[in-house]
């Protein structure tokens, strides 16, 4: 059964820095392009980065959020750095499985003085 599990938001002032976590289960992440994602209340949920042999990111994350993976752990991670208060939103971590897309249940992240 595949599961995705984030954790590490929160409180972070401006210009801070956050490190979310997704544990996946069920499957080997080696072998599967993982993404992270984000939505806002009443707006549609936005991709944010994916890795797989390499990385990519959206426009408005690029210099400032990096997507790690840790196949031995079956982890993955986004460093979110110079954090403004439009980088407030749940963040997702996500992957395609068997062509079937699995999202976690997210993680809030707060900018805000």
């Amino acid at each position: 059964q595949v599961q995705l599990v984030e954790s590490g938001g929160g409180l972070v002032q401006p210009g801070g820095s956050l490190r979310l976590s997704c544990a996946a289960s069920g499957f080997k992440t080696v072998e599967y392009i993982l993404r992270w994602a984000r939505q806002v209340p009443g707006k549609a949920r936005e991709w944010v980065a994916t890795t797989d042999s390499d990385s990519s990111y959206a426009d408005f994350v690029k210099g400032r959020f990096i997507i790690f993976r840790d196949d031995r752990k079956n982890m993955m991670y986004l460093y979110m750095n110079n954090l403004t208060p439009d980088d407030t939103a749940v963040y997702y971590c996500g992957t395609t499985y068997n062509h079937e897309d699995f999202w976690g249940q997210g993680t809030r992240v707060t900018v805000s003085s």
